[in-house]
C-alpha cells in the first residue's frame, strides 16, 4: 500500500527546517577540564613510559600493598603452593637418593638396621603431603623424620625458615591492606560544593568538612592549594602550578577540633590567588582548589589523609551554608541531610581587589539586600492580609448565620427607617 503524500510540499518543509536551524545556532559546551584530584580524593594521574621498572622490586613490600586485592590474593596463594611443591620435590629427591622409593627395602626394614629418611614417603604425593605438614606444623603421625639423613634435617630447617618468611610477608601485607590509612578517610566527608560569601566584611571562600565516626581525628589540620596552568614571564608553561593559600583559623596553629562538622574559611585578601577574580570571571577560570585534611586516627594511631577538590563550576558565589548543629534535650545533634545545603545571601559580584579599593560597594549591596528584604516582607504581609479578608468575606457569604441583622428605627414622625449595623 502506498504511503499518503503530505498536503504541504516537501520542498517547503525542508526549507523551513533549514531556516529554523539557522535561527537557532547550536551552542557547543566547553569541554570539561580533567581534574587533578577527583571528588573522592583519588589522584587523576597516569604514569607512562617508566623505563626503570626494577625500582618497584627494590621495595617489594610497598609494591605488594599497592596491588589490587585480586592480585594480592593470587600472589598469596601461589607463594604457598610454589613453596610446598618446591620442598615436596626436594623431599622426593632425598627419599629417592636414599632408596626409600625401592619396594624391596620395605621387606628388609624389620630384618636389618636400614631405616628411611622419612617414613611412609613412597611417592611424590606423599612427599607433597609431608611438605605441607612440615611448613604449616601439622603432624598426623604417619610420616616423620628419622636420624638417617643429615641432608633431610637440613631441608627441614630450610623449609621452616622459608615458611616463616612467607607467612610474615604475606600476612603483614594483607594486614596493611586492611588497615590502610585511606580506609579511615572514607568517613571524612566534604561538601559537594564550595561557596564565596561575605564574612566579617571580607569575601571568603568556604567549604564544609565533617567526620561520620565518633572516634575523632587527633591533630587534624586542613591545607588548601590552588592548581592552575600558568606561564612565566620567560615563556615557560607550568601545567600544574601549585600555590598554598592560608586558612582562616582563630587558633595560632593550623589544627582543628573535628568533633562536629566545621566550615573552613579562607579570606580572599592580597595573598590569595582569588584576589582578582570576580563572579563573572569565576566561570572562565581554569583553576582547581585542592583541599587536604590530615590527622592521626585515635584508635590505631595511623596518620590518615582525606582529599577533595573544587573546580570553578562547583563554587557558588553569594551563597552560605545552612546551620546543621542544634541542641536537643542537652545533646548537640547534627543533621547530615543538610550537610551540603546552601542559601542565597547578599554578596558583591566584584572581586576582592575592587572591594578593598571601594568599600562603599559592600555597603550599597547590603542596603539593596535590606530594602529588597523589607519589600518582600511587605508584599508577603499584604498578601496575607488580602487573603484573610477574602477568606472572611467568603465565609460570610456561605454561612447565613454570620449575616448582620437589619434593625428598624422609628422616628417621631412615625415613619420607619431600616438600616444595617
Amino acid at each position: 500500500m502506498l504511503a499518503r503524500k503530505s498536503i504541504i510540499p516537501e520542498e517547503y518543509v525542508l526549507a523551513r527546517i533549514a531556516a529554523e536551524n539557522l535561527r537557532k545556532p547550536r551552542i557547543r559546551d566547553r569541554p570539561r577540564k580533567a581534574r587533578f584530584i577527583a571528588k573522592n580524593g583519588a589522584c587523576n594521574l597516569a604514569h607512562k613510559n617508566i623505563r626503570e621498572q626494577g625500582r618497584f622490586l627494590q621495595d617489594i613490600f610497598t609494591t605488594l600493598v599497592d596491588l589490587k586485592w585480586r592480585h594480592t590474593l593470587v600472589i598469596f596463594t601461589m607463594s604457598f603452593l610454589c613453596s610446598w611443591l618446591l620442598f615436596a620435590m626436594m623431599w622426593w629427591l632425598v627419599a629417592f637418593a636414599h632408596g626409600d622409593m625401592d619396594p624391596s627395602t620395605e621387606y628388609t626394614t624389620n630384618s636389618t638396621k636400614w631405616a628411611p629418611c622419612v617414613t611412609c614417603v613412597r611417592s611424590f604425593t606423599s612427599a607433597f603431603l609431608f611438605s605441607i605438614e612440615v611448613q604449616v606444623t601439622i603432624g598426623f603421625g604417619g610420616r616423620m623424620m628419622t636420624e638417617e639423613c643429615p641432608l633431610a634435617i637440613t631441608v627441614l630447617i630450610l623449609q621452616n625458615i622459608v615458611g616463616l618468611i612467607i607467612n610474615a610477608v604475606m600476612l603483614g601485607c594483607i594486614f596493611m591492606k586492611t588497615a590502610q590509612a585511606h580506609r579511615r578517610a572514607e568517613t571524612l566527608i566534604f561538601s559537594r560544593q564550595a561557596v564565596i560569601a561575605v564574612r566579617n566584611g571580607k569575601l571568603c571562600f568556604m567549604f564544609r568538612v565533617g567526620d561520620l565516626r565518633k572516634s575523632m581525628i587527633i591533630s587534624a589540620s586542613v591545607r588548601i592549594q590552588v592548581v592552575r596552568k600558568t606561564t612565566t614571564p620567560e615563556g615557560e608553561v607550568i601545567p600544574i602550578h601549585q600555590v598554598d593559600i592560608p586558612v582562616d583559623n582563630p587558633i595560632e596553629s593550623n589544627n582543628i577540633f573535628l568533633v562536629a562538622p566545621l566550615i573552613i574559611c579562607h579570606v580572599i585578601d592580597k595573598r590569595s590567588p582569588l584576589y582578582d577574580i570576580s563572579a563573572a570571571d569565576l566561570a572562565l577560570q581554569d583553576l582547581e582548589l585542592i583541599v587536604i585534611l590530615e590527622g592521626v586516627v585515635e584508635t590505631t594511631g595511623i596518620t590518615t589523609q582525606a582529599r577533595t577538590s573544587y573546580i570553578a563550576e562547583e563554587i557558588l558565589w553569594g551563597h552560605r551554608f545552612v546551620p546543621i548543629v542544634t541542641e536537643e534535650e542537652g545533646v548537640y545533634a547534627v543533621d547530615y541531610s543538610k550537610f551540603g545545603n546552601t542559601v542565597k545571601v547578599a554578596a558583591p559580584r566584584c572581586s576582592a581587589r575592587e572591594l578593598d579599593e571601594k568599600p562603599s560597594i559592600l555597603i550599597q549591596t547590603l542596603q539593596k539586600s535590606e530594602l529588597s528584604h523589607q519589600n518582600s516582607l511587605r508584599k508577603r504581609n499584604s498578601m496575607r492580609r488580602n487573603n484573610s479578608i477574602r477568606r472572611s468575606n467568603s465565609m460570610r457569604r456561605t454561612n447565613p448565620s454570620l449575616m448582620v441583622p437589619k434593625v428598624q428605627f422609628i422616628t417621631p414622625e412615625g415613619t420607619q427607617n431600616a438600616s444595617e449595623t
